[in-house]
């Protein structure tokens, strides 16, 4: 199969059609936009839905109606678009419904900036609606992934009727690279419990339960799935790892930056691996222990697009049993390869 050239964003909305998907509700930010542009082409002209919503909020609750269907369906924005997206993307995860949402992360706090970022991680995977839910939230570091986590995001979501996130920086939804795309998926997932709109139908889909103990039956409901999540759906990326006595921890853009960290310290003589996490959740955490665990490894060093968030659950896994030391840039500042490097060094 031949590849094409094609930006991240792009990719994006052709391994959504590719999973299956028909409705697109959505809002243009940079550095998203060429998602809404890409999907305003492709989804009319392969019998889909798209619609461009007043806001950001209309979107989310446009796709929360949506996803009460049969159809599969996904919404997408930047930073400060998600901020706006959370009551509603709280309400979806309460329903327990299956959608797809993509978040290309640019500076904040605020209106901020359209460079690359990765300070959405707290509110993404925290959970930045109200309520204890959990959304699954897988992190690509290329345009091939873009398309292929997108394809597995959809399959999650209607798997464990849960919201799914697509979390990039702006650099990955911006890049152009070579993409092959996969098979279409053929057949889609039986809905018995979705909304008709048939008068045989007596299906209601909501969040709100009133009397406490049902709503905490709920949510003791919700808990035991996200633990089940957690059990069957970590993925993670490990290169180099066998013999390495320091793991370098990124996801995104970040983690492509960190392979060339790696290769250039083992030129100089320092064992070093680097560890990858594709699923920010469920977190990789049991992988994290193992290296905690493992007498050869001396010390982590995590390296992220922000003042540090993620860093907070790799701590948490390791548990100081061996020493977590941070490297970061912000605002849209990138770090290169020697300047990680250098920063690697001072912390041994």
């Amino acid at each position: 199969m031949s590849k094409v050239l094609i930006k991240g964003n792009e990719a994006v909305v052709r391994g959504a059609l590719l999973a299956g998907c028909k409705n697109f509700f959505g809002y243009p930010i940079t550095p998203a936009s060429e998602i809404a542009e890409t999907a305003a082409y492709y989804f009319p002209l392969l019998g889909g839905t798209f619609l461009q919503a007043e806001s950001e909020i209309g979107a989310i609750n446009m796709v929360y109606g949506a996803a009460s269907s049969k159809a599969r369906c996904m919404t997408a924005s930047s930073s400060p678009g998600m901020s706006l997206k959370m009551e509603g993307i709280s309400y979806i995860a309460g329903a327990e419904l299956p959608c797809v949402i993509i978040d290309i992360m640019r500076g904040g706090p605020g209106l901020g900036n359209i460079a690359p970022e990765q300070a959405d991680y707290n509110q993404i995977i925290k959970g930045g609606g109200h309520g204890s839910y959990s959304l699954i939230v897988v992190a690509p570091n290329s345009a091939q992934e873009m398309c292929d986590l997108t394809m597995l995001a959809f399959e999650l979501s209607d798997k464990y009727r849960n919201p799914a996130v697509v979390l990039a920086d702006g650099i990955i939804g911006q890049m152009m690279e070579p993409v092959e795309f996969p098979e279409p998926v053929q057949t889609m997932p039986d809905r018995p419990w979705a909304v008709s709109g048939t008068i045989d139908s007596h299906h209601l889909i909501c969040s709100i339960q009133l009397d406490p103990d049902m709503l905490e039956a709920h949510n003791l409901a919700l808990q035991a799935k996200y633990a089940r999540i957690a059990e069957n759906e970590i993925r993670y990326e490990a290169i180099q790892c066998d013999d390495a006595e320091h793991i370098l921890v990124g996801y995104g853009i970040v983690s492509r930056i960190l392979q060339g960290v790696m290769e250039q310290l083992r030129t100089e003589g320092y064992k070093v691996g680097l560890m990858r996490p594709i699923t920010l959740s469920p977190f990789p955490t049991p992988q994290l222990i193992a290296f905690a665990e493992n007498n050869n490894v001396k010390s982590l060093f995590v390296c992220e697009l922000s003042a540090g968030q993620m860093v907070d659950d790799v701590r948490l896994a390791v548990n100081g049993r061996k020493p977590v030391h941070l490297y970061t840039r912000m605002g849209g500042k990138v770090p290169t390869v020697k300047e990680i490097v250098e920063k690697f060094k001072e912390s041994i």
